[in-house]
């Protein structure tokens, strides 16, 4: 029986496996670069810059597989008790060679594609400066990485060493592999994405749209690669793990628990699957000219009415089959407008649209003098702008002239942002609490974490969160805030790989960079987009489904994905669940690209300021009145989320502390207080439409201020209870603040936004100054601090109940208001000439296409209370 047993695990070996596909993939690839190679040098011609790239990538991943195959010649794929003393030294050289060439191969590839980019448009620069940034991450992180690989050890020669010796240090391979994951899956995505829309943007016809998709579905398919390669990976570091805590020894030598020469092997041959299938991916593009000598007929669909390559032209105003010279269409998209331009076909040689994309040397053919018409002259039938004819990219009305019903649909879709960073917002305070448990973390450094969260939301809006959407507008901003986001989720691999505080800090702040960015545009475009006397209805709606993201996302990470994390083993696991927001938010980013999103000019709001201006008499002693306005509102908003923050870190401690014995935990009571949250920013939007918002705010500030003062003075059930009216309270506050105070900002509301958004940095300051205070004197009167900081914030609803100037600006003025002033009040002179003003406005208003109830005041409030 034992003897048996023995044989069989004598013939168990994954090195063939790892052989087989080694070597077939390096045939495989270099065939496609031999084919790349004719194609460039024998019908194109011409040699460039990302072709010696591909040969380095190729020379670099043939000794790639060259170390790999002498690898399993010496052992990798067997288990260790069968690798001989004699190979042992020749394996762990042979793991060190490949390691170290891995990411310059990866480097190569990448950098051959990025520069082929660079060849698809010379005139847009978004997509140049994007290809220039992928290019720089590239390169630095490959340098980077190879450097860590070549100095895994210190000194070097301890990584050839069996037992190395006590003054060495070194770093495990799967560790460093795992720990440049998310360079690699973020690269390899901005690479499958980066030129969709150029692509996207031209008519092709139909055969050759077909090779268009096949081309780079072979992109998803490296990034599905490194996916698998991960998994792999991430296996055999939790092997390695359990050797280190010694938990391997009671473990059967074939179990694939404590044997790392046979199950890193597999990792390993998806390294190299990942190496030769992005050769191959870098180099089908480029096999264009020679599939067109071989098989001419191949990408002409003669039968698609898209396909204009047969359309000769005669001089005159009817395209012709005859013997003048022919043709050939050219499509411009440049917004709506569709421009066709012909190009005689002896300038252009055999060069088509599909050239265009696949051939480098295209800088003659942009340079040359060519004759442009339009599609009426060709008498052909005018289309919108689509990408593969399916996708309507007309471009919507301004969102400032859009009723109720048209600006239904861009506010749903933006809705979905706001649920999805309040579902982000409570999955990181869950996983701030799990780390902080595993790793031992102290109170200071959760509060830091906290705070690099905070931080970036001041960071991200006053650098590039203004610059973006000021030059390229909201629908941009959604998309690098989406990037940014998934980028910082990928970072979580190294810190849970490396239990990192460092990495997971930065992590925390990548994503808060990425909300932020999201933030910026979104408030701002929920509060313009539509009829303006519903702003902050529109607004708390929307931030209600965010508060319902808050509510399920703590409950779905405490009841499913973080339930059972309670090792650093177990913290890997939920990477995947990051890995899916990630990919999740990169396919958010593009939908987004191709969606109607509605914009809106510096122009156009500075026409419906100037407008209401007129009537406001918008001066405050010498400073514009809304200028007033939005800094006593950004001051309101910095306390008012310090106080929301400070008060969301001591729910479940408090409760603890006022009602140690009860029916329900104090997540349950911290779950019915985010509950009343979300319940509340829906009551506040249905209170907007029958009260001036104003007037809802102060009430809001005076609630808090009121149950905060209790919550310092009440115990048990009434001290919990206090802490949800807290939580009801302050649900509405936010979003009032920023819809009122952004109302007659003109082409400064863009600005005013980003303030705003800057201002919820107050989140990292109020809990970090709550801590000692609740170290120093008790929990409950710590809540001091949220009383003070929301007496603070209260000043600004008070500033606008006092000052007429700002209950002018601020106040929403609906349709059915009559601008009509009272009878005895039109006796007085100044009065009438108020009235003939009002009226001469509304006359001017009703001429345009803006609604008249952005502009027109409210009568009843043109005089003070």
């Amino acid at each position: 029986m034992n003897s048996s047993t023995t044989a069989v695990e004598t013939l168990q070996d994954r090195g063939p496996a790892v052989l087989a596909v080694t070597a077939a993939l390096l045939v495989i690839s270099t065939i496609f670069v031999g084919l790349r190679l004719i194609s460039r040098i024998g019908i194109v011609k011409k040699v460039t810059w990302d072709d010696h790239f591909i040969v380095l990538a190729w020379l670099l991943g043939f000794g790639f597989s060259v170390f790999l195959i002498w690898g399993v010649h010496v052992g990798l794929g067997r288990h260790e008790v069968d690798v001989t003393v004699a190979n042992q030294e020749p394996l762990r050289r042979s793991e060190y060679a490949f390691s170290v060439l891995y990411n310059p191969v990866l480097m190569s590839t990448k950098t051959s594609i990025l520069i082929f980019y660079l060849t698809l448009s010379k005139n847009q620069q978004v997509f140049r400066w994007a290809t220039y940034a992928t290019l720089f991450v590239v390169n630095a992180a490959g340098f980077a990485l190879t450097l860590l690989n070549v100095l895994q050890c210190h000194p070097v020669g301890a990584v050839f060493q069996e037992t190395p010796p006590a003054t060495a240090t070194c770093t495990d391979i799967v560790t460093l592999y795992l720990s440049s994951s998310p360079v690699n899956i973020i690269t390899d995505l901005a690479i499958l994405f980066l030129p969709m829309p150029i692509l996207t943007g031209m008519r092709l016809p139909r055969k050759q749209k077909i090779i268009l998709i096949i081309t780079f579905s072979f992109g998803a398919f490296a990034a599905v690669v490194d996916v698998i390669r991960i998994a792999y990976l991430q296996s055999a570091f939790q092997i390695r793990l359990k050797e280190v805590g010694g938990q391997s020894s009671t473990a059967s030598r074939i179990s694939e628990q404590d044997d790392f020469s046979w199950y890193a092997s597999l990792s390993f041959m998806w390294s190299a699957i990942e190496v030769h299938v992005g050769i191959i991916c870098a180099c089908v593009p480029s096999l264009k000219p020679l599939a067109k000598r071989i098989l001419p007929g191949i990408l002409r669909d003669t039968n698609d009415p898209h396909d204009t390559s047969q359309i000769q032209y005669d001089g005159t105003n009817n395209p012709q089959m005859s013997n003048l010279p022919a043709c050939r269409l050219r499509s411009d998209f440049n917004g709506l407008n569709q421009v066709r331009e012909l190009r005689p076909l002896e300038e252009e040689g055999d060069m088509g649209m599909m050239d265009f994309l696949t051939t480098p040397d295209m800088a003659h053919i942009a340079t040359r003098t060519h004759t442009a018409a339009t599609l009426t002259t060709l008498q052909t039938r005018t289309r919108s702008l689509t990408f593969f004819d399916f996708v309507n990219m007309k471009k919507p009305k301004p969102m400032v002239k859009m009723d109720n019903k048209e600006s239904y649909f861009p506010l749903a879709l933006v809705t979905i942002l706001f649920f999805l960073w309040g579902f982000a917002y409570g999955l990181l305070d869950v996983l701030n609490s799990q780390f902080k448990l595993i790793v031992k973390m102290s109170n200071a450094e959760s509060l830091g974490l906290h705070a690099a969260y905070f931080a970036a939301y001041f960071v991200g809006p006053v650098t590039f969160g203004r610059y973006v959407l000021k030059r390229w507008g909201f629908k941009a901003s959604y998309i690098v805030g989406l990037c940014l986001y998934g980028c910082g989720t990928l970072i979580f691999w190294p810190s849970a790989v490396l239990t990192s505080f460092p990495a997971f800090l930065v992590s925390n702040f990548i994503v808060g960079l990425g909300l932020s960015t999201l933030e910026v545009a979104a408030n701002p475009f929920i509060a313009l987009c539509g009829p303006p006397e519903h702003a902050e209805t529109r607004l708390n709606l929307s931030q209600g489904v965010q508060a319902i993201g808050s509510v399920v996302s703590p409950l779905l990470a405490t009841k499913v994905l973080f339930k059972d994390v309670r090792d650093t083993t177990s913290l890997q696991d939920i990477q995947w669940a990051y890995l899916g927001i990630a990919l999740f938010d990169v396919a958010l980013a593009l939908v987004f690209y191709y969606l109607p999103i509605p914009e809106v000019s510096d122009e156009d709001l500075e026409e419906v300021a100037e407008n209401r201006h007129s009537i406001d008499g918008n001066i405050l002693g010498r400073v514009p009145t809304v200028y007033v306005t939005l800094a006593f509102a950004t001051f309101s908003q910095f306390c008012y989320v310090g106080g929301q923050e400070a008060v969301a870190g001591v729910i479940i401690p408090y409760a603890t502390l006022v009602k140690p014995h009860s029916n329900l935990s104090p997540v349950d009571y911290e779950t019915i207080g985010h509950t009343a949250f979300a319940a509340g920013r829906f009551l506040c939007a249905l209170a907007g439409l029958f009260i001036k918002p104003r007037h809802v705010l102060l009430f809001l500030f005076v609630g808090l201020i009121i149950s905060s003062t209790l919550a310092m003075n009440l115990t048990g059930y009434a001290g919990i209870a206090m802490v949800i009216l807290i939580l009801l309270f302050e649900s509405g506050i936010f979003p009032m603040i920023y819809a009122i105070s952004l109302r007659g900002l003109g082409k400064h509301t863009k600005t005013g936004a980003v303030l705003l958004t800057a201002a919820t940095s107050g989140g990292a300051i109020f809990p970090v100054v709550m801590s000692p205070v609740t170290a120093h004197r008790g929990l409950r009167y710590s809540f001091c601090v949220v009383v003070a900081i929301s007496a603070f914030g209260a000043l600004f609803p008070l500033y606008l109940t006092i000052v007429p100037q700002a209950k002018r600006q601020v106040d929403p003025v609906h349709k059915n208001d009559s601008p009509i002033l009272p009878n005895n009040e039109l006796r007085n002179p100044r009065h009438r000439r108020r009235a003939s003003r009002v009226l001469s406005v509304t006359l001017r208003r009703k001429r345009t296409s803006v609604p008249i109830a952005e502009h027109v005041e409210d009568e009843k409030e043109a005089w003070p209370d």
